[in-house]
């Protein structure tokens, strides 16, 4: 009990959030190398990253369950940033994939819903980070669609609609936001080794590139924020207790 009891001392500790919203991209951002781990990284004992993708996802369905994610409560369990990174699956075509497709209008409609729910709940504009689609590389993913004995079901064209739109979005709402459509294309160059062997997902490449250009609009957000808990060398040898049950950062 004696022990029980000496534990007992000091306040919770606020421990900031950056909540990744997306789909399969999003979900799999996790996976050795991928962008959300590298971030990850990047801001241990500053903040939990965490990973909120959910694979073959549409923004239909992602406003219908953003609510479950994120309430309104104690200030100090909002996430300091969000990242919305929704369209590969909207952007399906209608006629070969009708569960997935999202018509363009309503796309625009469910991000600006998102951003405005996230305000009602206490995570302003300026916390949000709107991602675009990134391109297709229609010859890998029509390959994709055979194996599975389905005819190409999205093109690069059409993607780049939806990135056009969500660059809109962004504007009109306020956010920040990360154009990868058309990032990956500069120039004309080949993008193709910035996706997996589907042509759809991120290859380690397009991870990485990812993550060098996201980081600079995350980093902005965050820089206040401190190490959380002392260096172990900063810890007082005698009374611990000193360093470690105060405000939490270093």
């Amino acid at each position: 009990m004696a022990a029980c009891a000496g534990m007992s001392g000091g306040s919770s500790l606020p421990w900031p959030r950056v909540l990744l919203f997306g789909d399969s991209i999003t979900q799999f951002s996790f996976q050795q190398g991928g962008w959300g781990a590298s971030l990850a990284d990047k801001l241990v004992r500053r903040c939990d990253v965490l990973n909120r993708g959910f694979s073959g996802y549409n923004t239909r369905w992602a406003k219908i369950i953003l609510p479950r994610l994120i309430r309104k409560g104690n200030n100090l369990d909002n996430p300091v940033v969000v990242t919305i990174f929704f369209g590969a699956n909207d952007s399906a075509l209608k006629d070969e994939n009708p569960k997935q497709h999202i018509p363009l209008e309503e796309y625009v409609a469910n991000l600006k819903s998102m951003v405005q729910y996230l305000k009602s709940v206490d995570v302003p504009e300026h916390r949000v980070i709107l991602i675009t689609p990134p391109p297709l590389c229609e010859t890998a993913w029509e390959k994709e669609c055979i194996m599975q004995g389905w005819k190409i079901n999205r093109l690069n064209s059409v993607v780049g609609e939806y990135a056009s739109v969500c660059l809109q979005v962004a504007q009109d709402c306020g956010t920040d936001v990360l154009d990868l459509w058309t990032m990956m294309q500069k120039d004309n160059e080949d993008f193709s080794f910035y996706l997996s062997s589907d042509g759809l997902h991120l290859s380690p490449k397009g991870n990485e590139f990812l993550f060098l250009h996201l980081w600079p609009l995350i980093e902005k957000k965050v820089s206040s924020l401190p190490l959380l808990l002392p260096y172990w060398k900063d810890v007082a040898e005698a009374q611990p207790e000193l360093s470690l049950l105060g405000d939490g950062d270093h």
